[in-house]
C-alpha cells in the first residue's frame, strides 16, 4: 500500500487493513482472519467509524468491572495483538493482570509469533511516559511485571471440547473476569457458564457473544482499548448495567446511519 495523506477520511482504517494483511503474510494470523475483520468494518461503516454514547458509556463500566475484579485477565487473539497490543499491554500494566493468547485456530507457530511480537510492544510501551502520576521507572517496571501467557495450555475452559477448550491455568481458568476483544460466541457462552464476568469488544451487536457477554463495548477494537486504558485512570465504579438496552442504542446508532445519506 503506498502512503495514505493525513487527509484521507479512512486513513486509520486502511492502515489497519495493511497491518493485518502483513501480519497475515507473517504467519501470525489464521486464514479467516481478514474475513472476520472485513465484517467488523462493515459494522463500524454503520457506526461512522467513531466510538458511540453508549459505546464509552460501555466502556466506562468495563472499566469499573476490572478495577473490582480480584483475578482479572486479558485473552488476546491474532487481529487484537495485531490491531490493539500496545493498548492491551498498558490496560494490563494499569490493572497487574496477566494478559493470555488464546487462539481459536492455535498452532504453536502462532502462538510462538504472537508471544513474540507482544513481548516487544511490551518494550515499547515500557519506554513510554506514565499515564498517571507515577514516575517513568515505575511506569516501566508495571510493564515489565506483566505475565504474558499462552505458551502453556495447561488449562482447560470446561464445556467446550478440542483445541477452542485449551487455556493457560493461571490465566483464564484462574480468573474471574475476562476481557475478551474480538471473542467467539461458543466460548464466551462457556465462560459466562464458569461464573465468570465476560467482558467483550464487538461491532456486531447481534452476535451470539454481544448477546451472551456480561457487556459488550460496541466499537473497533484499537480505540475501545484505547478509551477503557484512559478510563482506568478515572477509578470509575461499578453500577447496575442492563447490556440489552446497550445493545439496542448500538443498533439504533447504526439504524440512523441512513440519515447520513
Amino acid at each position: 500500500m503506498g502512503d495514505i495523506p493525513q487527509s484521507h477520511p479512512r486513513r486509520a482504517s486502511l492502515l489497519a487493513r495493511q497491518r493485518l494483511v502483513d501480519a497475515a503474510a507473517a504467519g501470525l494470523l489464521a486464514d479467516s482472519a481478514l474475513i472476520a475483520h472485513g465484517r467488523g468494518e462493515a459494522f463500524d461503516y454503520l457506526l461512522g467509524e467513531r466510538t458511540s454514547d453508549s459505546a464509552r458509556l460501555a466502556i466506562l463500566e468495563v472499566a469499573a468491572r476490572l478495577l473490582a475484579a480480584e483475578r482479572p485477565v486479558i485473552s488476546v487473539n491474532g487481529n487484537t495483538v495485531v490491531l490493539a497490543g500496545k493498548a492491551a499491554i498498558r490496560i494490563a500494566a494499569s490493572l497487574s493482570c496477566p494478559i493470555e493468547v488464546n487462539l481459536y485456530y492455535r498452532t504453536p507457530e502462532r502462538i510462538e509469533k504472537l508471544l513474540t511480537g507482544l513481548e516487544e510492544m511490551r518494550a515499547e510501551v515500557a519506554s513510554e511516559a506514565p499515564p498517571n502520576d507515577g514516575t517513568q521507572a515505575q511506569w516501566a517496571d508495571s510493564v515489565k511485571a506483566i505475565q504474558i501467557l499462552g505458551a502453556e495450555s495447561d488449562g482447560r475452559i470446561e464445556g467446550l471440547e478440542g483445541p477452542r477448550a485449551l487455556c493457560s491455568r493461571i490465566g483464564i481458568e484462574a480468573a474471574d473476569t475476562v476481557l475478551v476483544p474480538l471473542e467467539d460466541g461458543d466460548r464466551c457462552e462457556a465462560l459466562m457458564a464458569l461464573g465468570k464476568q465476560v467482558l467483550v469488544v464487538d461491532l456486531n451487536p447481534l452476535s451470539r457473544t454481544a448477546r451472551r457477554a456480561t457487556i459488550t463495548i460496541v466499537d473497533e477494537v484499537s480505540r475501545a482499548l484505547d478509551l477503557l486504558s484512559a478510563a482506568l485512570l478515572t477509578n470509575p465504579e461499578p453500577a447496575d448495567f442492563d447490556n440489552s438496552a446497550n445493545l439496542r442504542a448500538a443498533l439504533h446508532v447504526m439504524a440512523e446511519s441512513a440519515e447520513r445519506l
